[in-house]
């Protein structure tokens, strides 16, 4: 057989780039082991009392502001490859001079408990639960981002005393898409990824700056917050940081089928807040609605996912107008918010900056933003992306 057959031309060329290749891997494996600093110093992510209590899953730690009186408000971050409280800085700084605001660490992040376990909805469920009904003690108003979504709905149904009401960031499970799960395939792709020899490695490629700066940039409109970049770095570089992120990126910490099963079902009052995202679609939010009256939502433009960090004033504006709307003792509400509630979410675009993006709670309105979110590039459900913040 002549050396110039496509045979050994593909065996050959094969070699020579696998030769490099299994270099390359090795010398990243070695660097990571002997260079990279797996235990930086973490300062607290709120300037706040930091406090500590032993849950169902494990210790985990919160930061709480009780200098004000009033129904209590619970900020619960995202899941994603460098996740804290931290990302909720912007809505703890707002709200804790009008009311008690507690900030959780999720079990596998920031403070908390990062051990080596089988990381699931159930436990981010039961952790939740176990926050809200031993620490804050009262029925609460209950602000999540992304993925965290799915967990605070999943506690709210198993035990609805303990919310006063829901407010999502640019939930998931409202994708055409199902995804995650714990399926067959879900924990081989886990199991792929957790193998000891390059589990650390591997996710020292998804917390380099660059790396963080790459995934964060896709969830800014505008420029990336140096602030939240630098803390992601932080809280990444910690004793087991990458157990609960490779449950995450295994797609093992997504309810399938949540919209029917949990979302449809919410006796709780819900806010959605969305726009674009580059992780997750809303094509489903509408059927949600029309299944679900208690369920309300507002499009703030142009967001990516983390409206907190970039529309505040009208974030919080919704919010405060959402709250008003349940009753007595909700919360301080800023009378200056609007009265208008039938504005088109198409429309938002055109607002003067700094004005609240007005609800809109029609079915038919919140069926014709999410197609219009879901036909954005940026929009397109990627399991593949969900290795840093979302606000999956």
């Amino acid at each position: 057989m002549s050396l110039l057959s496509p045979i050994n031309f593909l065996r050959y060329g094969a070699t020579n780039v696998a030769a490099p290749l299994l270099a390359t891997a090795a010398g990243w494996i070695a660097y990571s082991r002997l260079a990279i600093d797996h235990k930086v110093d973490l300062p607290p992510a709120l300037a706040a009392e930091q406090r500590r209590f032993a849950s169902v899953a494990g210790e985990l730690g919160y930061y709480v502001d009780h200098t004000a009186s009033g129904r209590p408000l619970v900020l619960i971050h995202s899941v994603n490859a460098a996740a804290s409280a931290y990302e909720m800085r912007p809505l703890f700084e707002h709200f804790r001079a009008t009311r008690p605001v507690y900030a959780i660490d999720l079990p596998g992040f920031g403070t908390s408990d990062r051990r080596e376990r089988d990381y699931s909805p159930t436990l981010y469920r039961d952790a939740l639960v176990d926050f809200l009904t031993a620490v804050v003690g009262a029925p609460a108003d209950v602000i999540a981002l992304s993925v965290s979504c799915e967990f605070a709905a999943l506690a709210a149904q198993l035990r609805p005393e303990a919310f006063h009401s829901l407010a999502f960031l640019s939930p998931t499970g409202l994708s055409a898409e199902a995804r995650g799960g714990e399926s067959p395939r879900a924990r081989r792709v886990h199991a792929a990824f957790d193998l000891s020899l390059w589990r650390q490695p591997f996710y020292d490629l998804l917390v380099t700056r660059p790396s963080l700066h790459y995934f964060l940039k896709r969830s800014f409109a505008g420029e990336v917050d140096h602030g939240l970049r630098h803390y992601a770095f932080l809280t990444s570089h910690q004793p087991g940081a990458p157990h609960a992120p490779l449950c995450f990126i295994a797609g093992r910490l997504f309810t399938p089928a949540i919209a029917e099963s949990t979302y449809a079902r919410l006796e709780t009052p819900t806010l959605a807040i969305y726009d674009e995202d580059a992780h997750v679609s809303f094509e489903r939010l509408p059927e949600v609605m029309g299944r679900n009256p208690k369920w309300k939502a507002i499009r703030i433009v142009p967001t990516r996912g983390l409206p907190h960090w970039e529309k505040l004033p009208e974030t919080a504006a919704a919010l405060e107008a959402f709250w008003a709307g349940l009753g007595a003792g909700a919360g301080a509400v800023d009378e200056s918010v609007p009265e208008d509630s039938n504005a088109d979410p198409g429309e938002a675009a055109a607002q003067t900056p700094g004005e609240p993006v007005q609800e809109d709670t029609s079915e038919e309105a919140a069926a014709e933003a999410a197609k219009e979110s879901s036909e954005q590039p940026a929009s397109a459900t990627r399991e593949d992306d969900q290795t840093a913040d979302d606000e999956g």
